[in-house]
C-alpha cells in the first residue's frame, strides 16, 4: 500500500507552482483599467486633397501585403499579431504571435 501512496504523491503538481499560479497580481487596482485596443490592417499616407476626394466606393491601397497578419496595438504599443476569424456571426481576431520582433511600421 505504501508504494501506491508514493506513486500518487509523485503524480501531483509541485505545490510551489500552484502557489505561483494563485498569487495575486502585483497591482490589483490596475486589473480593471480599460485600455484602447486597435487592430491594424494596414496603413497609407495620403494628402489632404486625396482625403477630401474620398467618396463611397473609393479604394485606398494599403502598404501591407496580402496575407500579412494584422497588428494588435494596446494604447499604441504593438503587443501581438493575428488573423481574422468569424466566431458566432462576429468578426474576431486569433492571435498568432504575442512576442512581436518589431515596432509597428510608420504610416507610408
Amino acid at each position: 500500500m505504501s508504494s501506491s501512496q508514493n506513486s500518487s504523491s509523485s503524480s501531483r503538481t509541485d505545490p510551489s507552482a500552484a502557489a505561483v499560479a494563485e498569487a495575486p497580481p502585483p497591482f490589483p487596482g490596475l486589473m480593471d483599467v480599460l485600455c484602447r485596443v486597435n487592430i491594424r490592417l494596414g496603413s497609407r499616407r495620403i494628402t489632404v486633397r486625396d482625403c477630401l476626394g474620398l467618396r463611397p466606393q473609393s479604394i485606398v491601397r494599403l502598404s501591407q501585403p496580402v496575407g500579412d497578419d494584422l497588428q494588435v496595438c494596446v494604447e499604441g504599443v504593438l503587443i501581438a499579431r493575428g488573423e481574422v476569424v468569424i466566431v458566432d456571426d462576429s468578426t474576431s481576431i486569433r492571435l498568432t504571435d504575442t512576442t512581436p520582433e518589431q515596432e509597428p511600421e510608420d504610416d507610408k
